[in-house]
């Protein structure tokens, strides 16, 4: 378990300009870096308020950070200094790309710190490759996880990608940007959003209203994702002329969807039947991603099969059709919602 140290009780706590020994822990360390800045406009916000993500870093990988101006002192085991000092290096980066820098970019930057596809996330790749982002109106997304660069390199590469794995991974959230940034490049004409109406477990009875107000409920986490990449104007404008539109996959019965980028999200909610019409939608020029849990559906008695896990089946190994498995390992959200998926998947071993 991480050692943790009260760095926001402390005034001071710097390695001063003689000795650079300052008041610590005994960490039984084996290891000790410096990493100097040459950027120190940055430094506050890469500090965090109270040294906040300083002490992120020291609390999850059990090391000891100092600073003095511009030059930090990591101390403590030899890979976790390591890492700490790839963490402290692609937040500066991060920064000095005009990128924020809050509690879960540190996270995201921690848990692929021990992965060797760190470097070029931010600042793009030593062969010259562009950076790992999906640019939007409203903010640059960049992998949070491993499993994150994967998705979105399969996102611009792949006609048809299948996003699996536990919520709170990122799989729905980057399908929806990678589709606003390739509408507004006019890469696409239209984005088309689609669930399953199926109820969680619940009974929701009679809903008032007329059709779009019936399905919207089930549709809300499709709205949030579209409302956090635009300006709500856009959306809204969008969604009036049709360039956007969000329909349960009933709503997609014999049509053919060309020149759009497709979502199906909650996809373990299909039947094989609906999941097959869905999958023959495909037209030219499109993109399709279909993003779902295998272990967690509600379908209703009598539903013996997920389409998610049939299609899965079938098109394993397929030309043009990517695979993509998080794992509660990927989950980028509080980190305690990781270890509450990992608590319900033991408990049903």
């Amino acid at each position: 378990m991480a050692r943790k140290f009260p760095r926001a009780q402390e005034a001071h706590r710097d390695y001063g300009s003689s000795g650079m020994e300052p008041h610590r822990p005994d960490l039984h360390r084996r290891a000790r870096v410096e990493v100097e800045f040459d950027e120190q406009t940055v430094l506050g916000a890469l500090f965090g308020q109270f040294d906040q993500n300083l002490v992120q870093i020291e609390n999850r990988l059990g090391v000891y950070i100092s600073a003095r101006g511009n030059r930090v002192l990591i101390e403590g085991p030899d890979d976790s200094v390591a890492r700490a000092r790839e963490v402290l290096k692609g937040m500066h980066q991060r920064l000095l790309g005009g990128l924020e820098v809050d509690a879960g970019a540190v996270e995201a930057l921690i848990m692929m710190s021990n992965e060797p596809t760190l470097e070029g996330i931010i600042t793009g790749a030593p062969n010259g490759a562009p950076p790992i982002m999906i640019r939007t109106r409203k903010k640059t997304i960049v992998p949070r996880s491993a499993t994150q660069i994967e998705y979105m390199r399969a996102l611009v590469k792949e006609d048809v990608i299948f996003a699996l794995g536990p919520a709170g991974t990122g799989k729905t959230y980057l399908a929806v940007a990678q589709a606003v940034a390739q509408l507004i490049s006019g890469s696409v004409q239209r984005l088309i959003l689609s669930r399953p109406a199926v109820e969680a477990g619940e009974r929701l009875g009679f809903l008032p209203g007329d059709m779009k107000e019936k399905v919207d409920p089930y549709l809300r986490p499709l709205y949030d994702a579209l409302y956090d990449c635009m300006p709500p104007e856009q959306v809204e404008r969008r969604l009036a002329s049709g360039e956007i539109e969000i329909a349960p996959i009933a709503f997609m019965r014999g049509r053919t969807l060309a020149d759009a980028f497709v979502i199906l999200d909650e996809a373990q909610n299909t039947t094989p039947m609906q999941m097959k019409m869905f999958l023959t939608r495909f037209g030219q020029n499109s993109r399709m991603v279909i993003c779902g849990d295998p272990k967690q559906t509600d379908l209703p008695g009598g539903v013996n099969a997920s389409g998610l896990a049939d299609a899965v089946g079938r098109l394993q190994g397929v030309e043009g059709i990517g695979m993509v498995r998080f794992s509660t390992a990927d989950v980028v959200r509080h980190p305690i919602v990781g270890r509450i998926v990992e608590a319900y998947e033991g408990s049903n071993d």
